[in-house]
C-alpha cells in the first residue's frame, strides 16, 4: 500500500447534501476531506434535503443537520442503524427572533397593504397627496403595552420573550418542559403559566416555538382559536403543522384572529384571508447559516474523533472529553430494552481489560463510551457486536 492509499484509508470523509457554509467546512481538520460520494462518507451535513428515502452505507456514522428541525431525516431508522443524528439548537435563534419581531410589526400595522397601495399607484403624479388620504386605510396599533404570549421557551422562544420586554410589551410564557438552562436565559420580568389556555385568553399577540411532535401537531385547533381574544395576531415561525389550517381559516374569516403571520407557504394558507405569508425566511441569513454550519461540523468531528455526543436528537448526550494519551476508546450504540451495559462490561472483565466508562440512555436507545488501558483484540469487540440489541460497536481510538 503506497502513501496515498494509506492516507486515503485513514481519512474521514464528509458529504454535503446541501450547500453548507464554508465557515463550517473550513473547520474540518487535515484528517477530513469533503466527498461527492455519500456512500464513502463517515459524516453527512444537511440542511433541508429529504433523507427519508435514502439508503445509508455501513460507513456512515453520523448526520448533522445545520439547523434545528429534523423532520427531513428518518431519526428512528438512523438510530437502529447506529447513526447518530445531530442538530444545531440556538445557532439560528437570533435570525428567527428578528423575523418574529418583524412579523409582529407587520401584523400590527398596515405595512404590507400600504406597500401594495404605493406600487399600485406608482404612475399617479399626485401620489404624495393621495397617499395622505389613503393612509387611514392602513392605520394599525403599536405593540408597546400589549401582551405577548410565547408558547415554547427554548432558544428562540426565550430570545423573542426577552426582546419583546425591551420593546415595552408584557410577556407571558408557557413551556411544560422548560429546562433550568432555558429558564436562566429568560429575563425575570417574563411571567409564566402552566396552562396554555391562559395565553389564548389573555394575549394580544401569540407566537409559537415548539417542535412538531405528537402532542403539538395541530394544537392550534378550533378549540384553541375559540379561546383567543378577538382580533389576536398569531405568529407561526416554527412549523406549519402546528396550526390546523381549517381552524385558522375560520378564525380569520370570523375576525377571532385578526392576522395570521406565518413563515410557511402552503396551498391552504395562501387561501386564508388576512394571512401574511413569508417563504420560510426564518433562518435565512448569512450569519445563521454560518453559525449552524460551524456547530454542525464541530459536532460531527467531536463524535467521529472522540465519540462524544452533544445535541443529538436520537441518542442521549454522553461525553468523556478527549481520550487520554495512551488509552483506547470504544463506543457502543444499543437498544436498552434488549441489552444491559453490564453485558458489555462483563466481556471487558473477561478479557482482563482495565476500563472506565460513561453510559446514558434515552427512550429505548443507549450509548456507552469506554476508555480502556489496553488495546482490545478484534474478537473482544466482535463479542460485543454480537450481543442482542447492539446497533454498532466502534473502535474510536
Amino acid at each position: 500500500m503506497n502513501d496515498t492509499e494509506l492516507e486515503r484509508l485513514n481519512m474521514n470523509y464528509i458529504h454535503c447534501l446541501n450547500n453548507i457554509s464554508a465557515y463550517g467546512t473550513d473547520l474540518l481538520t487535515s484528517d477530513y476531506a469533503l466527498t461527492d460520494a455519500a456512500d464513502e462518507a463517515q459524516g453527512i451535513l444537511v440542511r433541508s434535503a429529504a433523507m427519508h428515502d435514502m439508503e445509508f452505507s455501513d460507513n456512515l456514522l453520523a448526520i448533522a443537520r445545520a439547523g434545528a428541525g429534523v423532520n427531513n431525516i428518518p431519526l428512528e431508522r438512523c438510530a437502529e442503524e447506529g447513526i447518530v443524528v445531530f442538530n444545531t439548537p440556538g445557532a439560528n435563534a437570533n435570525a428567527v427572533k428578528e423575523l418574529v419581531l418583524c412579523g409582529m410589526l407587520l401584523g400590527s400595522r398596515g405595512i404590507v397593504c400600504g406597500i401594495e397601495w404605493c406600487r399600485d399607484n406608482a404612475e399617479d403624479p399626485n401620489i404624495a397627496k393621495d397617499a395622505e388620504s389613503a393612509k387611514k386605510e392602513f392605520a394599525g396599533q403599536e405593540i408597546m403595552g400589549k401582551k405577548l404570549g410565547v408558547i415554547g421557551l427554548g432558544a428562540i422562544g426565550a430570545e423573542v420573550a426577552n426582546a419583546a420586554l425591551g420593546l415595552g410589551m408584557d410577556v407571558l410564557g408557557y413551556d411544560p418542559f422548560l429546562s433550568p438552562t432555558a429558564a436562566w436565559r429568560l429575563q425575570p420580568a417574563v411571567e409564566f403559566t402552566t396552562a396554555v389556555e391562559d395565553i389564548y385568553r389573555t394575549c394580544d399577540y401569540i407566537t409559537i416555538h415548539v417542535p412538531a411532535v405528537q402532542g403539538t401537531i395541530g394544537m392550534i385547533n378550533k378549540d384553541a382559536c375559540a379561546l383567543m381574544k378577538d382580533g389576536v395576531v398569531f405568529l407561526n415561525f416554527s412549523r406549519d403543522t402546528l396550526v390546523d389550517p381549517a381552524a385558522m381559516t375560520d378564525a380569520l374569516a370570523s375576525g377571532k384572529v385578526g392576522v395570521y403571520v406565518t413563515d410557511f407557504a402552503t396551498p391552504e394558507v395562501m387561501q386564508m384571508p388576512n394571512a401574511i405569508v413569508l417563504p420560510h425566511l426564518g433562518a435565512s441569513t448569512e450569519e445563521a447559516e454560518d453559525n449552524c454550519a460551524k456547530m454542525a461540523v464541530l459536532e460531527l468531528m467531536d463524535y467521529i474523533d472522540n465519540g462524544n455526543i452533544v445535541n443529538s436528537v436520537n441518542y442521549p448526550a454522553c461525553s468523556l472529553g478527549v481520550c487520554p494519551e495512551g488509552e483506547h476508546r470504544i463506543a457502543v450504540l444499543y437498544n436498552s430494552a434488549d441489552l444491559a451495559i453490564g453485558q458489555v462490561t462483563a466481556i471487558l472483565e473477561e478479557a482482563g481489560a482495565t476500563f472506565d466508562f460513561a453510559n446514558q440512555t434515552r427512550d429505548e436507545h443507549g450509548y456507552a463510551l469506554i476508555n480502556v488501558k489496553e488495546e482490545l483484540a478484534d474478537d473482544v469487540l466482535a463479542k460485543m457486536a454480537d450481543l442482542e440489541g447492539a446497533y454498532l460497536v466502534r473502535r474510536v481510538k
